[in-house]
């Protein structure tokens, strides 16, 4: 519609110079190019509006974030299994805190990065942050937030290694503060330490930013429970954070939940046992003060399991027990589905599939190609900053990353 207007409005200026030309000059004539003149300038800004109208469609895939939190372990990353140009961030997952200050989490963490920093390649724009703690290394947060010396001792020593490793960022995943996790120190003050460390953090770095030439980036990974925006100060938080990592997965898990449910759904089913989902959590933060373009939702590469469920409403809000099975999204698709009894099933009000086998009783939460699609148009609906996933050896072949990339990147 726009190139149409615009096409209409260029020979509009096109006929009033060749009157001019002419030099047609009567009153009927004047008065002819003064109406044609209005209708070019009203046709000219129909077609600013309309240009107007298509830019924030057009640009959609400005700025937004596809990440990948990755974690291997003591194994070396393969590089040719990463799929660099479907990414803008990887999150290398997890560096550790030891007497106050960073430290390697495993033994082939600097040859990653080496091999990380090579897929630069391939993705010029691609960002590698290191990803501090996690669920079993944040014990160490709360003594290390205590006091403004212990922060500026860990700031520093943070740093340090982003420079040392020529990485791109520092993501904060400590789980959580002001909250046990699996029974971590934890204390009121960890409420204003959060803040003053991500303060902390970001000062840091902002006084290499010059030196180095580049924007050194400050995130975290923040629980999606109603308990962490309570036990945090969000709005203050985001103005020394690029982005939220917000993790909307693991809302029900088989070791803590007796009745199954969706673990990482879009929406909240009334009849769930918890008022939990990915919409839940956005509204919350955003109430909290963070500013929508600073959100990026999550996505779960892998299930999670319940067995010895009973059959009604296919397994979905049933009594069942933790379930020993590879639930990885890729064991899903390659093992699980159309075997042992499993069948597909669409909860329409959570927007979240899930599996139930009649035969081995055997429930599983997770999320698919659809539920993803649709995490990736509430990103653009709700004008968030993107998606990240936990995590990238879970995917089948890059199903689930490419429609991410597709969606948001347009790659």
């Amino acid at each position: 519609m726009a190139s149409s207007y615009c096409l209409v409005d260029v020979s509009y200026l096109n006929k009033l110079l060749e009157m001019e030309r002419r030099g047609m000059n009567n009153v009927y004539q004047k008065l002819l190019i003064a109406s044609m003149a209005i209708s070019a300038v009203f046709l000219f800004n129909s077609c600013r509006q309309s240009v107007r109208d298509i830019s924030p469609v057009e640009e959609k895939a400005k700025n937004k974030v596809v990440l990948a939190y990755v974690f291997v372990e003591n194994n070396l990353i393969q590089p040719e299994q990463i799929a660099a140009k479907k990414l803008t961030h990887i999150n290398y997952a997890f560096a550790n805190i030891e007497n106050g200050v960073i430290k390697k989490g495993f033994d082939s963490d600097e040859q990653n990065f080496e091999i990380l920093n090579t897929l630069k390649k391939q993705n010029p724009d691609l960002k590698v942050l290191i990803s501090v703690g996690g669920w079993t290394w944040s014990g160490n947060f709360s003594d290390m937030a205590l006091t403004e010396e212990s922060r500026s001792k860990f700031a520093k020593s943070a740093v340090e290694f982003v420079r040392k490793y020529k990485l791109d960022g520092i993501d904060i995943d400590w789980e959580y503060p002001g909250l046990p996790g699996i029974g971590n120190t934890h204390r009121p003050e960890d409420k204003k330490n959060y803040t003053l460390l991500l303060k902390a953090l970001r000062d840091e770095l902002d006084k290499y930013e010059s030196e180095d030439n580049k924007h050194y980036l400050t995130t975290v990974a923040a629980g999606a429970a109603d308990e962490f925006v309570e036990a945090t100060e969000m709005g203050e938080v985001a103005r020394y954070l690029d982005f939220v990592n917000l993790m909307t997965y693991d809302f029900c898990v088989a070791e803590a939940d007796p009745i199954t449910g969706h673990h990482t759904c879009l929406y909240t089913n009334p009849d769930a046992p918890k008022d939990i989902s990915t919409h839940h959590a956005v509204q919350n933060f955003i109430r909290a003060g963070v500013p929508s373009d600073k959100i990026v939702i999550g996505a779960a590469f892998y299930g999670q399991a319940w067995g010895e469920v009973d059959s009604k409403n296919n397994g979905l809000f049933q009594p069942g027990k933790p379930a020993s099975i590879d639930s990885s999204y890729k064991s899903i698709r390659t093992e699980l589905e159309g075997n042992y009894g499993f069948k597909r099933y669409w909860d329409d009000v959570a927007k979240a599939p899930y599996l139930y086998s009649h035969s081995r009783r055997i429930f599983i939460s997770y999320d698919d190609a659809v539920s993803v699609k649709l995490k990736c148009n509430y990103v653009i609906d709700q004008q968030l900053r993107g998606i990240m996933f936990w995590e990238y050896n879970g995917d089948y072949q890059n199903e689930l990353l490419s429609i991410m990339a597709e969606t948001l990147l347009r790659k």
